[in-house]
């Protein structure tokens, strides 16, 4: 529970109303009521300032004018609710120390702080910082390094020599570290090609559940500070993902691609090997990057939705697209001849 007057001194927000009401709890507009802060990110719910019993509201200065109760005034409430959120649900430290049940090398070292739970397995010459949180059933093979605050939520496996940084945040069913998919063929036949490399990853990222992230083939697979990666991502061996950028669920990345600073990957995005995207580019979602991208910008690319029986009659106008082509250049040259 939390002053409104110390939310806005936090914020750095201009404080309107009682700045001693107590808040508890973060809620949306409709649903708040006593000790509840709600937060109007998007004009559509302007409506609800009007009927909202929140004991106070996130907005902004374009809103004031349909609201009169406690308000916290910001320049970015979304960012502002995030924050609040945040420090009304902070997360519970679990216990120091390491459950009876876990199995850990003796030439792991382990700081005191650090919390290992029921189940884990440390492998030999492992490195777990200080305030680290490896939850249950989690796997670390040899060589593994974790920096101080790290979190490893429950069943996650990092492979041996993958290096974590500080407050990394890794959620359940994540393999960080596995072997990349490099092969060369013989005759028809697969021949696999070890992978050297590891995976290295900095402070404050974070890696959603069951996203797989492979270790280099011979130099290393790296993810620089504050990436956020969602769930189910694949991440192939030798790529570089540059600092704040973002990865939405279900996009595939191929080996040694390299993505730059700032940019934002949707979901179900498909990059092709070796692609460079450059610093602050968005790729719209179910989007397929078959070659570089070299200006910031938005891109985008697929077929949208669209009702079936025109999609049909669509797809057959574009079969004829290189045939119009030929014909319209047959028509230009007889123009220009005249």
């Amino acid at each position: 529970m939390l002053q409104l007057s110390e939310l806005a001194e936090r914020l750095g927000a201009r404080l309107q109303g009682d700045g001693a009401c107590r808040i508890e709890r973060i809620a949306t507009l409709d649903k708040a009521g006593k000790g509840d802060i709600g937060f109007i990110t998007h004009p559509r719910y302007r409506k609800q300032l009007q009927t909202t019993q929140a004991e106070a509201v996130i907005l902004s200065e374009a809103d004031l004018d349909d609201y009169s109760g406690n308000a916290l005034v910001v320049a970015n409430p979304y960012l502002a609710y995030a924050r609040v959120a945040t420090w009304l649900n902070p997360r519970p430290a679990a216990p120091a120390g390491v459950h009876s049940s876990a199995v850990v090398d003796a030439t792991a070292q382990i700081d005191p702080s650090a919390s290992i739970a029921a189940l884990s397995v440390i492998g030999a010459g492992v490195r777990i910082a200080a305030d680290c949180e490896i939850g249950p059933g989690c796997v670390l093979e040899a060589d593994v390094s974790l920096g101080a605050e790290t979190q490893l939520v429950a069943n996650v496996t990092l492979c041996h020599g993958t290096r974590l940084g500080e407050r990394v945040l890794v959620h359940p069913g994540a393999v960080i570290g596995a072997d990349g998919f490099g092969l060369a063929n013989d005759r028809g036949r697969w021949v696999k090609i070890p992978q050297l490399g590891r995976v290295v990853i900095g402070n404050d990222v974070e890696i959603g559940a069951n996203t797989t992230i492979d270790r280099g083939a011979i130099e290393d697979t790296v993810i620089a500070d504050g990436v956020k990666i969602d769930n189910l991502v694949q991440i192939a061996h030798n790529v570089r993902i540059g600092a704040h950028s973002a990865i939405a669920g279900c996009a595939g990345i191929a080996g040694s691609s390299v993505i730059g600073e700032h940019c934002a990957i949707g979901g179900g995005v498909g990059i092709v090997g070796h692609s460079e995207i450059a610093d602050n580019v968005t790729v719209t979602a179910m989007s397929l990057v078959s070659q570089s991208v070299s200006e910031p910008g938005v891109y985008s690319s697929g077929t949208p939705l669209e009702e079936n029986a025109k999609w049909h009659r669509n797809y057959v106008r574009y079969k004829q697209l290189d045939d119009m082509a030929r014909r319209l250049k047959q028509l230009e040259k007889r123009f220009d001849e005249k």
